[in-house]
């Protein structure tokens, strides 16, 4: 692995971006499992992890499907969980918001994710879910982003964002999430950890959703640490 310094020029987000520019991090097993157990964490390493935050580090906004949210235990970015003085050093906010997607409206307004944070939670849902749970979770202080009928139209999701100046969008799953990003075209960078494991069994691949066109990607960067191997991929495709 490099020095900080180095990881920050490697997978900082371009200058000057006129839209939300989305990075997706994910850790796999060789043989392509997405998770241990039916969680990340068993894949993980401390490599992997300082990577990982660093993708918070460099974020405007993280976002996230609320499986992943839910199964994971989710709640708001703590000062602890990101570098402060980074942040500063780079003209971001304190603390990066989680923006959480869910069609149906499945996020229970006393969820940690919005009562356990520092910072108002966006939720991204769809006019199908219930009009109840979204005026409850207003009321619980989330910011509510209405995109798409009944199903979540990711673009449209992404352009809310960006208007809200949150434009660095570091997505850390899950896989569906990260499906309906591809078919939507809207990946722009890919940092994938390929952890030195067989896990077999029955975990998913890190996307899954409705057939897509193939998107181009370009090999950016490549790191080592302890058998792990840190992969950040850029789209070549428009």
């Amino acid at each position: 692995m490099v020095d900080d310094t180095e990881l920050e020029r490697l997978y900082d987000y371009p200058d000057d971006l006129d839209r939300a520019w989305v990075q997706v991090n994910f850790v796999s097993s060789a043989d392509g499992a997405a998770a241990v157990g039916g969680v990340s964490a068993g894949l993980s390493s401390p490599a992997d992890k300082r990577i990982f935050a660093l993708g918070r580090d460099l974020a405007d906004v993280l976002l996230v499907g609320w499986g992943t949210a839910n199964a994971e235990g989710y709640r708001g970015v703590r000062p602890d969980e990101v570098d402060t003085a980074r942040r500063a050093r780079l003209g971001r906010a304190p603390l990066p918001p989680i923006a959480v997607v869910t069609a149906r409206g499945s996020v229970p307004p006393d969820a940690p994710l919005i009562t356990d944070t520092r910072v108002p939670p966006i939720i991204v849902t769809t006019e199908a879910a219930p009009a109840d749970r979204r005026d409850a979770w207003r009321a619980a202080g989330a910011d509510v982003v209405v995109a798409g009928e009944s199903e979540v139209d990711l673009a449209v999701a992404l352009a809310a964002l960006s208007e809200r100046g949150l434009r660095r969008v570091s997505c850390e799953g899950g896989p569906t999430l990260f499906g309906a990003m591809i078919a939507a075209n809207l990946v722009d960078q890919l940092c994938l950890t390929v952890a030195p494991l067989l896990a077999g069994g029955k975990a998913g691949r890190i996307a899954v959703g409705p057939q897509a066109v193939p998107v181009g990607l370009a090999l950016a960067s490549v790191l080592t640490e302890a058998d792990y191997l840190m992969l950040r991929y850029r789209r070549t495709t428009a």
